[in-house]
């Protein structure tokens, strides 16, 4: 264990959080909604601190972050525990884990440890991802801070509920993140994901304003956000509140956890995301979890050419030079793109 950050003490020797959006007051013995920071004896705990339970070396592209020193590998790590209770979590069995009756699993691997092997395997980012990177914040925070000295970048893949004050905390240290933006209704977020689209928009809003390289990740899943008017109020919220260059990846849902009875996500539901978002403005749609049907590309704006060829987590060719299109000159937007 080790004392949380961001927290306050409250009357009746409750406690009150305030590193995600929920603020959870916290009675004595007990813990937030994330499950893994509790309140003993008037001083909160974090539970997860240097216990991983997920530990690989990724390429950059499986986060999905596309613009965001392609072609790299990310080191990337999690603990148990999510402040969400989505319905349709691919990694539930850890996300969810401290919901069951067990105790908080994971093998130590201090900060710099992580750094050190980072670096061992050439990585160029450590990725905090998985589960929720929001609620093992102070083990992401001493390994970030650590690998930043060390000419590392840190990516954040997460959903976006983290309060202003603990972004903004972390800022300097945090170079690219992929925010889910879920759907596009209070109603959604309330039944699926166990949240507030509010939240989400507020804090998406907050990685903008603190200059934070991001990209946005919608699983389309059938009959529930995929209708016409949410894809459009997702790619305008993009395109109006962020900027155009904000690449928007429009994923395919296939039936996990507690939605196993819908269907995977159709092809063209895929197909009509991505033509909604460029008709919306945005400059980099990608459609994702269809290796192979071409949506995986990235196009220079300005002429339409090809100038990074993807296949599932591949690159092919890269007609980037110094950021821009070798075909016309023209500037792509992002972060190391050659």
């Amino acid at each position: 264990m080790r004392e949380a950050m961001f927290w306050e003490k409250a009357e009746d020797g409750k406690v009150k959080c305030g590193l995600c959006l929920f603020r959870c007051l916290i009675s004595e013995g007990h813990r937030g909604v994330c499950g893994v920071r509790e309140n003993r004896g008037g001083v909160l705990q974090t539970l997860v601190y240097g216990k991983v339970v997920a530990e690989n070396i990724d390429p950059i592209e499986k986060k999905p972050l596309f613009h965001y020193h392609p072609g790299s590998l990310s080191y990337s790590i999690a603990t148990v525990g999510c402040n969400f209770r989505c319905l349709h979590c691919q990694n539930a069995e850890i996300s969810q884990w401290p919901r069951t009756p067990h105790p908080i699993p994971g093998k130590n691997l201090p900060p710099a440890e992580v750094v050190r092997r980072a670096k061992a395997a050439d990585c160029r980012s450590i990725a905090y991802t998985y589960t929720e990177p929001t609620i093992f914040y102070e083990y992401a925070y001493d390994t970030a801070l650590l690998a930043h000295r060390e000419g590392i970048g840190n990516v954040f893949v997460t959903n976006g509920y983290t309060t202003p004050e603990a972004l903004e905390h972390i800022a300097t240290y945090l170079d690219a993140a992929n925010v889910d933006l879920k759907g596009f209704s209070e109603k959604f977020y309330h039944e699926v994901a166990g949240a507030t689209l509010q939240g989400v928009l507020d804090t998406l809003r907050t990685y903008k304003k603190l200059g934070i390289w991001i990209e946005v990740t919608t699983l389309i899943i059938p009959g529930h956000n995929d209708s016409e008017a949410d894809l459009k109020g997702i790619a305008r919220f993009i395109a109006r509140e962020l900027d155009p260059e904000t690449p928007w990846h429009v994923t395919a849902f296939y039936p996990t956890y507690k939605m196993r009875d819908l269907p995977p996500t159709p092809v063209a539901s895929l197909r009509k995301a991505r033509q909604i978002g460029l008709a919306e403005g945005l400059k980099y749609v990608y459609q994702g979890n269809i290796p192979g049907e071409g949506g995986e590309n990235t196009f220079c704006p300005a002429c339409g050419q090809a100038v990074i060829e993807r296949k599932g987590f591949r690159l092919g060719n890269v007609n980037i030079k110094g950021s821009r299109c070798v075909f016309c000159d023209g500037q792509l937007d992002g972060i190391g793109l050659g």
